[in-house]
């Protein structure tokens, strides 16, 4: 019976050069999803030293409702939840539904006060058309 031994010796491999470290990659901030005029700002800064309970900020989202399709919504928030958009300006935290992100990009948040009515006003970039009396839209 016979055995051979292998023995092993060093292969020479070709290492291509190495090639140089890659910068990190800075990322750009994300803008917000929607911004918040000083009026806007002003009137939610004064709803809610008026509440007497504690509140984080203002809950905006969207809901199904009146005739052409979507009502935005406002709440006090009493706590943020882990999906919530926040968005914070001129000293107002605003917490978007994450249901409601899409619908809210580019929305500009207005209060406005007139001789009959006073309210916020949502002019948003996305809508296609509002009903006649104005309490809902559609995109």
């Amino acid at each position: 019976m016979s055995t051979t031994t292998e023995t092993s010796q060093p292969v020479a491999v070709a290492t291509p050069a190495a090639a140089p470290a890659a910068a990190p990659r800075v990322r750009r901030p994300r803008p917000q999803v929607m911004s918040v005029t000083p009026a806007a700002a002003e009137r939610v800064k004064a709803l809610i030293d008026g509440r007497e309970k504690p509140t984080v900020g203002i809950r905006i989202g969207v809901r199904s409702k009146g005739c052409s399709g979507m009502s935005y919504t406002l709440e006090f928030a009493e706590a943020q939840q882990p999906m919530d958009e926040v968005v914070e300006t001129a000293g107002v935290k605003l917490l978007i539904d994450p249901k409601a992100s899409l619908f809210l990009i580019g929305t500009q948040m207005d209060y406005v006060e007139e001789k009959l009515k006073s309210g916020f006003v949502f002019n948003n970039p996305n809508e296609k058309g509002r009903c006649g009396c104005g309490e809902s839209f559609h995109v």
